[in-house]
């Protein structure tokens, strides 16, 4: 059985950082992903990596601010934020798909975990 185990949430000021883990078990993964859903928005997509970490993708409203990485030996995904802003606050959710390609499609992906609360405070 998969399973998706974030943490590193947490309430933070404007113009902090944090560093989001997402911890994969029960298999190897393939592209793996990060969105989010903020009170009352749609979840939207956050930032994307393939397999093997050398493509990435992300949304504009994070590019340059956020980076994604991974290490397939922990079989565990990153998500670096820097330069938080009001507007980064939501639910922050990690997402796996167990083929080749990377999406921003949330419908691309297999699985899900439960989400860390991240709450930047201006």
């Amino acid at each position: 059985q998969v399973q998706l185990v974030e943490s590193g949430g947490g309430l933070v000021q404007a113009g902090g950082s944090l560093r989001l883990s997402c911890a994969a078990s029960g298999r190897a993964m393939y592209t793996m992903g990060w969105f989010r859903r903020a009170p009352g928005k749609e979840r939207e997509f956050v930032a994307t990596v393939s397999w093997n970490g050398r493509t990435t993708d992300y949304a504009d409203s994070v590019k340059g601010r956020f980076t994604i990485s991974r290490d397939n030996a922990k079989n565990t995904v990153y998500l670096q934020m820097n330069s938080l802003k009001p507007e980064d606050t939501a639910v922050y959710y990690c997402a796996a798909r167990l083929s080749l390609g990377v999406y921003r499609n949330y419908e691309a992906y297999d699985y899900w975990g439960q989400g860390t609360q991240v709450t930047v405070s201006s």
